[in-house]
């Protein structure tokens, strides 16, 4: 039996390193396509500077939607599980990221085409937000006894590996294609990747248990609160 928890304990470990790099992935994916080809494909009314810096600063959306998502996902991972959250937040930014791959051109709808990025670049950012939170969290939860601070780098883990893999992959795109190729669909083909990557951490992380933690509240039928919330109204003064 204990060897059996171990192995659990083990495989928590490896699917938060896992999941939060496949999430990290979508993320930087973004964001390299934002440096490579954004401003040609969704701001092509602009000059190339004015272009590239607002294609550069639509990255920042994520500042805002970050601290949302941690809040938001948090709060509901008390409520029904972080394990149901960790799967959700993995389903939002799959499908941002893909989505971002089928976005028409400026040239195709207008200025349609950069709204619907920056409205995707805030799924990105509130599915990142809840995403590390809820990872490092259940890690914590799941580790053994004086190993929490070990155990809770594995979503640490997730954000040197996730942009390794994202260069890596426009790399091989940038090597494999023409310029022209690149710019006209070259750039597409890692956020449609993302969806395989998706599926395999959604295959990890529906086999794990729920937090011990998660259950021992679940049990005892407390109600908890937001803890942003606790924040302002117990912690005012320290804010």
């Amino acid at each position: 039996m204990q060897d059996s928890t171990l192995a659990q304990k083990r495989k928590v470990f490896a699917a938060s390193a896992i999941g939060t790099t496949i999430e990290w992935y979508d993320f930087f994916i973004y964001s390299t396509s934002a440096a490579l080809v954004f401003s040609s494909q969704f701001c092509s009314a602009m000059d190339p500077s004015t272009a590239l810096l607002t294609t550069m600063a639509t990255t920042g959306v994520t500042f805002l939607a970050r601290p949302i998502g941690s809040a938001v996902i948090g709060h509901f991972g008390d409520k029904l599980g972080r394990k149901k959250m960790l799967i959700l937040t993995l389903g939002i930014m799959g499908a941002a990221t893909f989505l971002v791959g089928t976005l028409p051109t400026y040239d195709q709808v207008g200025v349609l085409a950069p709204v619907l990025l920056v409205v995707l670049r805030f799924a990105q950012g509130f599915s990142a937000g809840g995403e590390w939170a809820g990872a490092a969290l259940v890690a914590v939860e799941h580790a053994p006894a004086r190993k929490r601070g070990m155990w809770g780098s594995a979503s640490q883990l997730g954000t040197p590996l996730g942009l390794l893999l994202a260069t890596a992959l426009f790399l091989l795109m940038v090597t494999i294609t023409t310029p022209e190729q690149f710019l006209a669909w070259g750039w597409r083909i890692p956020s449609f990747v993302s969806i395989l990557m998706v599926v395999v951490g959604y295959y990890i992380r529906a086999k794990l248990d729920e937090s011990p933690a998660f259950e021992e509240i679940k049990a005892s039928h407390r109600e908890d609160r937001t803890p942003l919330g606790d924040v302002f109204r117990q912690h005012k003064r320290p804010l």
